[in-house]
């Protein structure tokens, strides 16, 4: 099992996040974030031993890369190639993972996921996406590897999706967080666990959460194994 987190959107706990987890999907500075930041980021994650995956977003700093901008699959692929292209120019890359809206986008479009994927063909990395959903199926359509997430401190619906960061029960806090990590571990359904380093908490939740998979016998590590 890794345990992996979003860091780099230039929130103050990816120092704390960063000492917990296996890898980090770092932000590629245009959905939050900066270059600068992208980059020391990426440089920490490697001085850590942490492994590193891109995390590309749409362009929209106001809504944190949150909101549908109904890009066409060419504008997605162009858009994504830019982002891991400037990040893979910095640290080896293990694997993409789309953000925030784009992400969601990339579940249920496969003509946006298969766009993602041909970037992730490019790198000869892997894709990061849920279980059942269309940025897995889009990594075997494109013959790489593909790995399944779960989160840690994100409310689920019944369907498996995330629940709406606007509806109560979306974000979990540490104790919650770390049974709900134990409890995806022992399903046997996911390759990686997740958190949000823009939470004011995420630092106690990837602690919290470090620890109980460690109580429960949980073995982690990396994500890809080289």
């Amino acid at each position: 099992m890794n345990l992996s987190a979003d860091v780099g959107e230039g929130g103050d706990q990816d120092e704390a996040v960063l000492a917990f987890v296996d890898s980090a999907s770092v932000a590629c500075g245009v959905h939050a974030g900066s270059a600068s930041k992208s980059i020391s980021t990426a440089l920490r994650c490697r001085d850590l031993g942490v492994e590193v995956g891109a995390h590309p977003g749409y362009d929209d700093r106001p809504g944190f890369g949150r909101v549908e901008l109904n890009l066409t699959a060419e504008q997605i692929e162009a858009l994504v190639a830019f982002q891991v292209a400037a990040l893979a120019a910095v640290v080896p890359l293990a694997f993409l993972k789309p953000h925030g809206a784009l992400y969601h986008r990339c579940q249920s479009d496969a003509a946006a996921a298969d766009a993602v994927a041909r970037v992730a063909r490019r790198h000869d990395i892997g894709l990061v996406g849920q279980p059942g959903r269309e940025i897995l199926a889009a990594a075997r359509r494109a013959g790489i590897p593909g790995y399944r997430d779960g989160y840690v401190d994100r409310g689920m619906m019944p369907d498996g999706s995330l629940r709406p960061r606007d509806q109560p029960g979306a974000l979990l806090s540490p104790g919650p967080a770390a049974a709900q990590a134990v409890t995806l571990a022992r399903q046997g359904l996911f390759d990686c666990l997740c958190l949000h380093s823009d939470k004011p908490d995420a630092g106690a939740v990837a602690a919290t959460v470090r620890q109980a998979l460690r109580e429960a016998g949980v073995e982690t590590g990396p994500l890809v194994h080289r």
